[in-house]
C-alpha cells in the first residue's frame, strides 16, 4: 500500500490542506485484490486507493458527469471495416487511466486509512486529478484524452464523436 499511495504522490494527485469553510471531505477507502495466473495460484496483491464519490452530491461536488462512450454499434462497424480494408489493429490498455484526467472542480478527500499524516492529522487531500471513484473521473479522462489527440492533429469524426482521425499522406489512424 505504500507503493500505492507513493505513486498517487508522484502523480501530482493530490496536495495536503487545511479543509475550508463550507467545504466537505470525501472519505476514501483502499480496495484490495489477488491477482492470480491461469492455474489460479495468487502471483501478487494488489491495491487501489479509491474516493467514496457515492457521497458526492449532485450541484454541490460536480455538475456534469457525463462522458462520451462509444456505441457498441460504432465498433462492430469500425472493425468490419478496418478488416475489409486489411488495416493493421492494435489495442491497449491504458493502466490507471482516470488518473490522469485533470478535475475542474475543488475536491476533497480525507487521507486514507492507516496512512494519516502524524503532524498534520485534521488536514485534507485536495484532488488535482480523477481518483477512482469521483463521478468526475471518466469525463476528465475522456476530456484529458480528446485534448491530446485533438493537439496532436486528429480531427474528430462528423458521425461518432468518439472516433479520431488523424491522416498522413495516404496513411490513416483511427483512435
Amino acid at each position: 500500500m505504500q507503493e500505492e499511495l507513493l505513486q498517487f504522490k508522484l502523480l501530482n494527485v493530490w496536495t495536503l490542506v487545511d479543509l475550508p469553510n463550507g467545504k466537505k471531505a470525501i472519505g476514501t477507502k483502499w480496495v484490495f485484490r489477488n491477482k492470480k495466473d491461469q492455474r489460479g495460484i495468487m502471483v501478487r496483491n494488489k491495491a487501489r486507493l479509491v474516493a467514496q464519490g457515492h457521497r458526492q452530491e449532485e450541484g454541490i461536488d460536480y455538475d456534469e458527469v457525463f462522458a462520451p462512450v462509444t456505441r457498441i454499434e460504432a465498433i462492430r462497424l469500425f472493425l468490419a471495416y478496418a478488416s475489409f480494408m486489411g488495416f493493421t489493429m492494435y489495442q491497449i490498455d491504458v493502466k490507471s487511466a482516470f488518473l490522469y484526467g485533470t478535475i475542474e472542480e475543488e475536491v476533497y478527500v480525507n487521507q486514507p486509512p492507516d496512512f494519516v499524516d502524524p503532524e498534520f492529522p485534521d488536514r485534507v487531500y485536495k484532488v488535482e486529478k480523477a481518483l477512482y471513484g469521483l463521478h468526475q473521473a471518466p469525463r476528465a479522462w475522456y476530456e484529458t484524452l480528446s485534448t491530446y489527440l485533438m493537439e496532436n492533429g486528429f480531427s474528430r469524426g462528423t458521425i461518432d464523436k468518439t472516433l479520431f482521425i488523424k491522416k498522413i499522406k495516404n496513411d490513416i489512424l483511427l483512435v
